[in-house]
This record gives C-alpha cells, structure tokens and sequence, in this order.
C-alpha cells in the first residue's frame, strides 16, 4: 500500500513539473489598449508599442520563428526590450536570433533597450560584448538617458531608467531637460515608481516579476524583489500608482528552473493615444481595457 502511494506520489509530481515545463512553451500575446485622452477632444495618434521582457536566454523556451509567427501583420510603430536578456558570455550568439527576428519587423521608429538586474552579473567585457550586439541589431540603449521621437506630429519622450534593483537608477539624470510631450518610461524593476512621485510620467513598462513564473497559492518568494509591491498585490498586467499607469511585463523566458505555474511567457502590443491624460480620465474604467488574444476583459482600477 505504501509502495503504491509513493508511486502515485511520484506519478502526479511529474505531472506537474511536465505541465509547468509545457507552460514555457506557447507565448501568449497579450495586447493592452490604453486611451488617454481628454473627454473633451477627439483621440489623438494612436502609437502601436511592442514590449519584450525577460528573455532569460538561458531558460527560454518560445524559439524566434514563434515570436516572429504571432507579430507577423501586427501594426507596430517602435519596439522596449525591458531588460535581462542574459546573464552568462555563452549565451550572448543566442541572442542573435531573437534580435534579427525583431529587426525582420521593419518597425518605423527603432528598437529601445534597458538593462535588467541579470545582465549586471556579466563581467564588464562580456557586458560590453552584449551592448556591441545589440548595438549591431539596431537597438538604441538608454541608460538614464531620453531621446525624442516625433509621430504623427507629435513629441514622444522615451525615457529610458537604468535597473533599480541594482541601485543603477539615476531619475534625475534621466528626466534632465526633458521637453513637453508624451512621457514614455523604460525600464526594468517596477519597484521604481513607488519613487516616482515627483517625476511625471504617462506610461512606464517595466518587467521583473514574471509574473510570479510560480505562482502558487502565492508568489511568497517575489518578497525578495519587492515586498511592497506583491504586499499591493502589483506584480502583472497594467495597474496604477499615483494616478500613473504602468505596466508589468510577465516576460518571455524564465530564471532559476525552467517551469510556469500561474503564468505563461508574455509578448505584449500597447496602443497609446498620444492626447495628454487628465486626472479624471485616470480613473475612469470605462475608458480603459485589456485585450487578451480574442478575449475582452475590464481591467482592475
């Protein structure tokens, strides 16, 4: 009888660690619309933005063909890659792939790249290696810095806030004589914009979590990467601090053991209207939801 529970035991383990490895397998493709305009004008320019965060090249299971297979015909204006491609040399040549992937997209207004607390454990030539082949894919990497791009007339600030949890984070230097226009936020802990009370921003995406990667009953172990935010239940999809959006990547590879539970690999399309946010629209629901594949779904205020 003992033999025979100890069997069954075994059986139903391997079920689930084969379950939580085929989890990494299929990325969902997750598409949040985000109007923020005044009630009062018409919508502004709509600005289609492909975020990947995450990759963990180490532990990625989503081959480029099916990156590339589910944003094939997606209207897609710039690309935020929101940091941790890596975090060993051997693994910089896998990256390639992925990059040439993103680049066969042809989007009009270029590639932007923030770094991630994995990519610090490489040695300063390896990380050096890793800019040199991003930089040789067409990516522009931000680190506290901004660059400006204009879309369909108007001013898009793309600010770009190197990693938090590294303490790498200069808010300052990164939002140093940034002119008036739509504040677009990269960067990679989300943990920053409990920081951010007095830097405005209209949009900020970021990654880190994984959306818990095992999240079952709870994500108890995110406590060492942000006890705060999961105490606030904040560790996925859009949700909102001092009136601000942002938005928390569950990202497209995994770290530590190659397994999901309660979350899948994630590639996410934001559409941003470019009309300015009022308070009162921040918090109107109505205004706001998330499309997932085919499903529509109110999203939490």
């Amino acid at each position: 009888m003992k033999a025979l529970f100890l069997i069954t035991l075994l059986f139903s383990t391997f079920l689930i660690f084969y379950k939580a490895y085929k989890n990494t397998e299929k990325a969902v493709l997750n598409k949040v619309k985000l109007p923020a305009f005044d009630s009062h004008q018409q919508q502004g320019p709509l600005l289609h933005i492909l975020q990947i965060s995450d990759m963990h090249i180490e532990k990625i299971s989503i081959p480029p063909e099916q990156v590339y297979n589910k944003l094939a015909g997606e209207k897609i204006d710039l690309i935020a890659l929101t940091g941790d491609f890596l975090d060993k040399k051997r693994t910089i040549p896998k990256l390639i792939p992925y990059l040439k992937v993103l680049q066969r997209l042809n989007v009009p207004y270029g590639i932007y790249v923030v770094f991630g607390n994995h990519d610090y454990v490489l040695k300063q030539n390896d990380f050096d290696m890793l800019q040199d082949v991003l930089e040789k894919h067409g990516c522009k990497i931000l680190q506290n810095e901004h660059v400006a791009i204009y879309f369909e007339g108007k001013r898009v600030n793309i600010i770009g806030v190197d990693d938090f949890y590294t303490k790498r984070s200069n808010l300052q230097k990164s939002f140093s004589g940034l002119k008036e226009g739509y504040d677009l936020v990269l960067t990679h802990d989300p943990n920053i914009v409990l920081n951010m009370k007095n830097y405005h921003f209209d949009y900020l995406l970021s990654g880190h979590f994984h959306g818990g990667q095992i999240h079952w009953p709870k994500p108890y172990h995110l406590a060492k990467l942000g006890r705060t935010m999961v105490q606030m239940n904040m560790i996925k999809g859009l949700l909102y601090y001092d009136e601000k959006p942002f938005y928390i990547s569950e990202g497209l590879g995994q770290t530590s053991i190659n397994i999901r539970i309660g979350s899948r690999p994630e590639i996410t399309l934001h559409q941003l209207s470019l009309n300015k946010i009022q308070k009162e629209d921040a918090q109107s629901g109505h205004l706001m939801y998330r499309e997932l594949s085919d499903n529509t779904l109110p999203l939490p205020q």
